[in-house]
């Protein structure tokens, strides 16, 4: 930051030449003149009074630091610009939205050369190519998907150790890390979306191999292995998600299924209405857990909700709350069988993955797009992004569902690059 030491008569210029440097990367933008006059005077009080020259700095430099505009990401509203309608934001402001999008961090050198430049929206393509390939991606994997899939919450469930004493740190640790590395892969390989459906591989280690089944996989360290025969078939199949849509004691088809139709299908059921009970519970109760959901499921007010989210929840009964593979409910087989409301009829989780594959591939695709530029915005989509989400999916569908078409079309997308004028900010004028 300082440099050698300025020689005497030169400490405010070279105290403005590092405020200059200092403050365009943490404001993410070039500042202007007027910004650093008011810094200076901090370090000039300080000199004042007795400190150093670094010292003196060192306070404007913490003026920096508490700034709202290194504290908040945010642009220049368009009132401020003298804009009245929807503009296009700037390419420093892009080169910030594109990289806390992509690495949750700060623009690097090159994404600065490339706005500073005025180039950046001509070499978006090369630039998120470039950007997805970096380490720093890892954190698009860490924070969308752990949002996403909701794997982040593993950290809050805990099976009943008693019926569970499988599951341990290490076991849920090897959950996270394939989820992780699955979707590493598709991002690092360009793979299509739907991969995340009805991918035939996925990451493991003997571990985690072990509890699902599955021969030949030895150490800890982890690899790509290919399903073959296993019925397992994409994230829906993820120790890790099977595990956050159970309860400690039991699996959860309601769970399950409203995860899929909250996540993959984005069609949320509502709310239950007020006043309905739970299932009940108990070792006396009589039947398996599917017999007691289908009794619970005459109740009008019930069926309508649970007719969307049972079938599908019902097709990973083979799956344990643990995620292990299980072919009997107590001393009952799984039924594993069901319908969904559009009519597709499957029998286990091999078919059911593959209708979401391929009859419901239209709602996935515009799940994940909008799911994703939500991430990429920081807010919820509203009726005006419909057209940026179709544009999104229709281009995602000519490119053979790439993930970085993904990426692209939603850095692309109006609401990424463009900023409006509040109608309070027009009307104030």
């Amino acid at each position: 930051i300082f440099g050698s030491a300025p020689s005497p008569g030169e400490e405010r210029p070279v105290a403005r030449r590092i405020l200059e440097q200092f403050a365009k990367r943490a404001y993410r933008r070039p500042v202007r003149p007027a910004e650093i006059d008011r810094l200076l005077p901090l370090a000039g009080k300080a000199w004042e009074q007795g400190d150093s020259f670094r010292d003196g700095v060192r306070v404007a430099l913490k003026a920096v630091l508490v700034s709202p505009n290194f504290l908040f990401r945010g642009e220049w509203p368009a009132r401020a610009l003298g804009n009245d309608k929807p503009s296009p934001i700037n390419e420093y402001a892009l080169a910030s939205r594109l990289s806390y999008f992509l690495w949750s961090s700060m623009p690097d050198d090159q994404l600065f050369a490339q706005a500073e430049r005025g180039q950046l929206r001509k070499n978006l393509e090369r630039e998120i190519k470039r950007m997805l390939k970096d380490p720093k991606a890892r954190a698009l994997v860490e924070n969308f998907a752990g949002q996403w899939l909701q794997i982040r919450n593993l950290d809050l469930v805990s099976p009943d150790p008693e019926l569970f004493p499988e599951y341990d740190q290490e076991l849920k640790n090897a959950m996270r890390q394939e989820t992780e590395m699955f979707f590493t892969a598709i991002v690092q390989e360009d793979r299509s979306i739907l991969d995340f459906l009805n991918a035939d591989y996925t990451f493991l280690n003997a571990r985690l191999a072990r509890h699902y089944g599955i021969n030949g996989v030895s150490g800890n360290e982890f690899r790509r292995v290919r399903l073959k025969e296993s019925p397992r078939r994409g994230v829906l199949t993820h120790g890790s998600v099977l595990t956050i849509t159970s309860n400690p004691t039991r699996t959860s088809p309601v769970k399950r299924g409203k995860w899929v139709l909250d996540n993959i299908l984005n069609a949320p059921p509502p709310p239950p209405p007020p006043d309905v009970p739970e299932l009940k519970e108990g070792a006396e109760l009589k039947g398996t857990l599917r017999q007691r959901m289908e009794q619970h499921r005459e109740d009008p007010s019930c069926a309508s909700c649970h007719a969307r989210m049972d079938p599908i929840g019902f097709g990973l009964e083979n799956f344990n709350a643990i995620g292990g593979w299980r072919q009997k409910d107590g001393n009952a087989p799984v039924d594993a069988g069901g319908r969904l409301v559009s009519g597709e009829a499957f029998n286990g989780p091999r078919q059911l993955t593959s209708i979401l594959a391929q009859q419901k591939k239209e709602d996935f695709v515009r799940a994940l797009s909008t799911k994703m530029l939500i991430y990429a915005l920081g807010r919820g989509v509203e009726y005006y992004d419909k057209c940026a989400v179709d544009a999104i999916t229709g281009a995602l569908a000519k490119k053979s569902y790439r993930f970085s078409t993904l990426i692209l079309e939603v850095s692309k997308s109006v609401p990424f690059q463009m900023q409006r004028a509040e109608p309070s900010q027009t009307a104030s004028r």
